[in-house]
């Protein structure tokens, strides 16, 4: 299994990936083997990220290609108005950064992290230790899904068709991402969510600063910004303003567009 970094050409194994974040990482080293249930979370969390997520609907979605660059660029999202971060497994000591920000006393009850790129219970496992309040997938990983169901933790797994986003709902998937574009974009999003008005569809890739209000006006309940938002060039330049002014253009293009409704669902999985 290999992952592919937007900022390199050769890819990474996977599994040597989150082994050096671990290793790296400061969580948990000494604390010896979880039990599963140890990982459960409560319903009213559980929901309360969900309505955060409908409240504020725009994720900044972080890789970077060094560890340097990585809290710096996530520091200029916040500074521009974002309120939902995700870390991705794909950006070196991405555990430990996430830990970093979640321990921020300023951050507190103000922003959500979570961790992307989970392939693995294990990942899960690991990014849960580091203190993401949801995980994100790019691919469909039923175990993955059924994990963070039974333990209440939000997942958006990613989903091509709509057939793999029901079969995510049905799995327990709170909300489906939809990843990569699709053609049509927002007009292929509008009718997945009026033909099947139970998904809570979470587009990233095709998501601009510029449409970002196209998406969530054709019933997406939310976006994921990437490279748009994390210009690869800014990053390298260290352009923090620049990232922090895309920040805030996109982000007051989402509040134009107002929250989306949803009704809490106490099921069990």
């Amino acid at each position: 299994l290999f992952d592919f970094c937007g900022f390199c050409k050769s890819p990474k194994p996977h599994l040597e990936m989150l082994a050096t974040a671990r290793s790296a990482s400061r969580i948990g080293s000494s604390l010896g083997p979880r039990s599963m249930s140890s990982y459960a979370k409560s319903q009213e969390s559980y929901e309360k990220t969900l309505d955060w997520f409908s409240a504020h609907r725009a994720t900044a979605v972080l890789r970077t290609p060094t560890s340097a660059a990585c809290p710096k660029a996530m520091e200029a999202a916040i500074n521009g108005g974002f309120k939902i971060c995700e870390f991705t497994l794909t950006t070196p000591d991405a555990l430990v950064h996430l830990q970093d920000f979640v321990n921020k006393d300023e951050y507190k009850g103000d922003i959500k992290f979570g961790m992307g790129t989970v392939m693995t219970v294990a990942d899960a496992e690991a990014s849960v230790d580091a203190g993401a309040e949801f995980l994100i997938s790019p691919v469909l990983i039923p175990e993955v899904i059924q994990w963070c169901a039974k333990n209440k933790i939000p997942c958006l797994p990613g989903c091509h068709t709509p057939t793999e986003a029901y079969n995510a709902y049905q799995l327990g998937a709170p909300i489906q991402k939809i990843f990569p574009g699709v053609a049509g974009n927002s007009t292929w999003l509008k009718a997945v969510s009026a033909a099947l008005p139970m998904l809570r569809l979470n587009p990233t890739s095709g998501v601009g600063l510029e449409n970002a209000g196209e998406f969530l006006n054709n019933g997406c309940v939310g976006v994921g910004l990437v490279a748009p938002l994390f210009n690869p060039v800014m990053v390298q330049e260290e352009n923090w303003e620049g990232i922090r002014a895309n920040a805030k253009f996109v982000t007051n293009n989402v509040k134009a567009c107002g929250p989306s409704v949803r009704e809490h669902s106490y099921v069990e999985f």
